[in-house]
């Protein structure tokens, strides 16, 4: 109750006798459930939402290459993927540099894949995702 009254919401509970009881949670427009994967990157924990993960894998060496042009790729049943290394991309320090010591994640958005470097999948989860304030909107790298 604490954790939805945080979040500016509330929740209601009516007993009837011989009935049951009913939870009603409410909680402001502004908000959305995401179905997401907690992944550790060096010392820091992101969420990647869950619909977008088509599959994860521990690459083995071969499977990661760089191309000239393309930069580097993690070859997926004979698919050459774009391959991101997420430490690379948030200034993760202390990242895995060793692609096959960490997880690569096959991530697809509008007909698009590209593979997601991480150090380890750490479960599924449900995330409350809130609208930031007017005053947030425009700051760089926030989101």
């Amino acid at each position: 109750k604490r954790n939805i009254e945080a979040l500016n919401g509330s929740v209601h509970v009516a007993s009837e006798q011989g009935k049951g009881t009913r939870f009603r949670i409410r909680l402001p427009l502004t908000m959305a459930i995401l179905d997401g994967l907690s992944v550790r990157v060096g010392a820091e924990v992101f969420i990647v939402p869950l619909l977008s993960v088509v599959e994860s894998f521990r690459p083995k060496p071969h499977e990661i290459q760089t191309i000239v042009a393309r930069g580097e790729v993690v070859v997926v049943r004979g698919e050459h993927v774009p391959l991101l290394r997420m430490g690379h991309l948030f200034g993760v320090t202390n990242a895995e540099a060793d692609p096959g010591r960490g997880l690569v994640m096959i991530l697809e958005n509008e007909n698009q894949k590209f593979g997601l470097l991480v150090d380890e999948l750490l479960g599924q989860l449900q995330v409350v995702m809130k609208s930031l304030e007017t005053n947030y909107r425009k700051v760089e790298g926030l989101s």
